[in-house]
């Protein structure tokens, strides 16, 4: 099993586990994000599926982020956004619940 197809699991499990490994073992995060250590480092805490996404859609043979690959992120920033409010919306749900 190659280092893609472990990325791809990981993901599943965990956006930020997906993007350490990704980190790691691969170029692909440094090459996407131009040798900034900064953005990488914010999107692994604040937007982990959007920048996992981007690193994915600018290893295209083209390198950069076009067509397709734009709806790829933008798709898992809706993701991101939906983790975030979603989550908050549960808990809101959940103290206001009447106790049974």
């Amino acid at each position: 099993m190659g280092c893609g197809c472990l990325i791809v699991l990981a993901s599943a499990v965990s956006p930020r586990l997906a993007l350490f490994l990704a980190w790691i073992f691969t170029d692909k995060i440094p090459a996407a994000f131009d040798g900034n250590w900064l953005f990488p480092i914010l999107g692994f805490f604040l937007l982990p599926w959007t920048t996992l996404a981007w690193a994915v859609a600018w290893a295209n043979p083209i390198e950069s982020v076009s067509g397709f690959g734009w709806f790829i992120v933008v798709f898992a920033f809706l993701l991101d956004l939906s983790t975030h409010f979603g989550a908050g919306r549960a808990e809101r749900d959940r103290r206001t619940a009447a106790p049974v």
